[in-house]
């Protein structure tokens, strides 16, 4: 699995005594992973904005960063299977 570098996001922010740090909506406590939990629950995207206070923007961003960064090549000496098992 990927790992994200959520500083990178503008939209989250880490505050060590909100949620013990996790990656929240800027302002909120509601971590970014809760976005990932509910959508694979099958919630949909206006469900999660009915049920926690956060904007559909803010989620696109969370959403978007993510996209990006899993695009993103995998550095070498990461533990990809390539790594582990060369051809």
């Amino acid at each position: 699995m990927a790992i994200l570098d959520w500083s990178q996001c503008p939209a989250v922010e880490s505050v060590p005594d909100r949620r013990s740090g996790a990656w929240v909506f800027r302002d909120t406590r509601m971590s970014a992973a809760t976005v990932f939990e509910n959508l694979g629950a099958v919630a949909s995207i206006d469900e999660i904005i009915e049920q926690y206070d956060v904007t559909r923007e803010r989620i696109q961003a969370v959403l978007e960063f993510a996209a990006r960064s899993l695009d993103a090549p995998v550095p070498v000496g990461t533990g990809s299977l390539t790594d582990a098992h060369p051809v």
